[in-house]
């Protein structure tokens, strides 16, 4: 077999190729699978034995392992020992192999039992050989390893897990959970290479993400210090069940590790902080039960649990917390932390309307304290509403900006793509990977809406419940602005009413015009009534009262309008001083005549339907006509009352309308939110 010498340095040892490296040949390779131990020995040069290897840098001794090739693995360790610590390319060993391959034999033991540096060495995954057992489910080789090497079952991958971190995960798979578990190994505090499980995944965790009180209970019964363990991220096994709103799981830890709950994560925080930023209140519920002094847990920030709950916008919590006995809620409600926030302040600074809704319509909480910069929770609303409005105005340049270059680097690429077609198909995984990232965040834009509905929604709530009160005097009291800006308004009514006083003038002139031919048409009609002895003396008088009233009302609406249209011309022509008195004036007469001409018109229709058997046309008429009536003087008293007194009542009226058009669109978000997850799924 032709071959080429290489030398055995260091890199071959780590399965890294040299330029002399050589390739196992076929028939060698066949004979290792069928464990041909007579065919080998033909073929095999003594001293190239260690020097050949597979394209992934496995050696002829990790080949026969991985064949279940005894005879052949039992000659190589012989004759070449030092191909028993080899690592191919990926670092693995021989043990790797016969782990992930799931085999296990009296050779490899008796390979472990002279060699047991094996049983520690990491590829590149920092795997161990147990790692790679406990993964496949080669439950015999788990048991034997763990058994020479207990610490075995605490080291950590490159992911931070050990082999019982992952038996946890794997535990309805493979069941190897219990055997490792039965090693009682004690847990390491430091090793070879550094901390072990301090800084990895705590197989507790592992059975909290799967919500899997069962394995608890196990881990618990052979080896319940393995609760106490703490991850550096998630914290201890409270903080992380508590994370989830595990109620089982916080059950069952309170009981059995009451200690985890009085200990604080890297953030600061106690379990029960964490529980207030979730949304099961179950959980908090149970917290409370357990560790009832709950204004003694503060965070490193000096929050309690109620500010933590307000933070997050958890309404559901804060309800409930403020729903407790009066000596557990009183020492938490206006407490400040260490930048004099106070749990309604923190709701309003993060925008979080449904808390801060709950908390401000609650007498126990203080609306007017003042944090540390001397804001109140409405200060600080307005403070907020204003900088989301100017964060969401910047997204949107920017996001216009970004779109118009897209739009001409598509036109550029458009022009170019059948020079680029190549180079595009060769960066087409990444560009996908940059796509799948890019969607998993929102845009400065969108995220700067949500932020400003929220903050602006959060503003609504404290102008009804907390914004200053203002007195009487404030409401009527006009600053010089208003009035240069009601002089302004004025030259613009002027026009305007001009136009609805002529009108008005026309129509009466109108209605005047046809009062001979009304009457004469009544007269004959009543003629003709009384020719049938139908008509009595009160039906005359009815008429004549009704059409007396119309000259009167028709004569006032026409004197009226012909009065404000003269005062509008005399003010536009006149001194600008005059303007404001003047467009008062006539808009005063502009609404008079409107009220006169309505008048007018239910007398004549009073007079047409005199004597009429339909009543019910009658009233059906008449309060069709005073409903739209009073609508008509709705919309026109602003123009009637002065601009500042105008502006003062328009902003009352449309307060309460927004008031009343704000809740009942929160309640039902409040109502759907509660109710959907009721529902069947579809």
């Amino acid at each position: 077999m032709g071959s080429v010498a290489i030398n055995m340095d260091e890199n071959s040892i780590r399965g890294e190729h040299t330029e002399s490296s050589i390739m196992i040949d076929r028939r060698l390779h066949e004979c290792v699978r069928l464990d041909d131990i007579e065919a080998f020995k033909s073929l095999i040069q003594t001293n190239l034995a260690e020097k050949l290897v597979t394209p992934c840098g496995n050696t002829l001794l990790h080949v026969a392992v991985s064949y279940v090739s005894d005879k052949i693995t039992s000659y190589l360790a012989k004759e070449f020992p030092s191909l028993i610590t080899t690592q191919n390319s990926q670092k693995d060993t021989i043990l790797h192999l016969a782990a992930r391959e799931g085999k296990y034999s009296d050779i490899i033991k008796s390979l472990v039992e002279s060699n047991p540096c094996l049983m520690r060495k990491a590829n590149t995954k920092g795997n161990t050989p147990l790692h790679d057992a406990v993964i496949k489910g080669n439950k015999g080789l788990a048991i034997f390893l763990v058994s020479k090497d207990p610490e075995l079952a605490y080291y950590n991958n490159n992911n931070g897990k050990s082999p019982l971190y992952l038996a946890v995960e794997n535990d309805k798979k493979k069941g190897i959970l219990d055997d490792l578990l039965k090693s009682g190994a004690p847990i390491p505090i430091y090793r070879e290479d550094g901390d072990a499980l301090p800084k990895g995944k705590s197989p507790v965790h592992a059975a909290i993400k799967q919500r899997s009180r069962d394995i608890l209970e196990r881990i618990e019964k052979v080896m319940p210090e393995l609760l106490r363990l703490t991850d550096e991220e998630l914290g201890n096994s409270l903080h992380y069940a508590s994370s989830i709103g595990f109620l089982e799981g916080v059950q069952f830890l309170l009981r059995k590790f009451p200690d985890g709950a009085y200990e604080r994560n890297s953030e600061g925080n106690y379990p029960i902080h964490i529980a207030c930023k979730g949304h099961s209140v179950d959980v908090v519920k149970e917290f409370l039960r357990s560790t009832p002094f709950a204004k003694e847990f503060l965070n490193k920030k000096g929050q309690n649990i109620l500010h933590v709950a307000a933070e997050r916008g958890k309404g559901n919590v804060v309800r409930y917390i403020l729903g407790q006995k009066k000596t557990l809620v009183e020492p938490l409600v206006n407490e400040m932390d260490e930048d004099g926030n106070t749990p309604l302040h923190l709701a309003v600074g993060y925008g979080k309307a449904g808390a801060a809704f709950v908390l401000v319509r609650d007498k126990r909480v203080d609306s007017s304290i003042l944090n540390n910069e001397n804001l109140t929770p409405y200060d600080l609303a307005e403070q907020q509403s204003k900088s989301a409005e100017e964060k969401f105005d910047k997204a949107n340049e920017m996001d216009g900006q970004d779109n118009s270059k897209d739009v001409e680097s598509g036109m550029k690429n458009s022009s170019t793509k059948n020079s680029t077609d190549s180079t595009s198909s060769e960066r087409k995984q990444d560009k996908a990977f940059d796509l799948k990232r890019d969607t998993e965040k929102a845009s400065p834009k969108d995220e700067g809406l949500i932020n400003y509905f929220g903050v602006v929604t959060t503003l609504s709530i404290l102008y009804f419940y907390a914004s200053p009160k203002k007195s009487l005097r404030d409401y009527f009291t006009v600053t010089p602005g208003l009035i240069s800006q009601g002089k302004e308004e004025s030259k613009n009514r002027i026009g305007n009413l001009l136009v609805v006083a002529v009108l008005v003038a026309g129509v009466t002139f109108a209605g005047a015009v046809q009062l001979p031919q009304l009457r004469v048409n009544n007269n004959s009609r009543e003629q003709h009534h009384e020719s049938n002895s139908t008509i009595t003396a009160s039906h005359y008088s009815s008429y004549e009262n009704h059409l007396y009233g119309y000259l009167f009302l028709d004569v006032g609406a026409l004197s009226a309008s012909t009065v404000a249209a003269l005062i509008l011309l005399w003010a536009n022509f006149n001194d600008a001083r005059f303007i404001l008195l003047g467009v008062q004036l006539a808009a005063m007469m502009v609404f008079c005549s409107i009220i006169m001409m309505f008048g007018a018109f239910l007398l004549s229709v009073r007079i047409a339907l005199l004597g009429s058997p339909e009543v019910w046309l009658t009233i059906a008429i008449i309060v069709v006509a005073v409903v739209f009536f009073l609508f008509q003087a709705f919309l026109f008293l602003p123009w009637v009352l002065p601009s500042p007194v105008d502006q003062i009542v328009e902003g009352i009226l449309v307060n309460y309308l927004y008031y009343l058009w704000f809740f009942t669109l929160f309640y039902s978000w409040r109502w759907l939110t509660e109710k959907l997850p009721e529902l069947p799924d579809l």
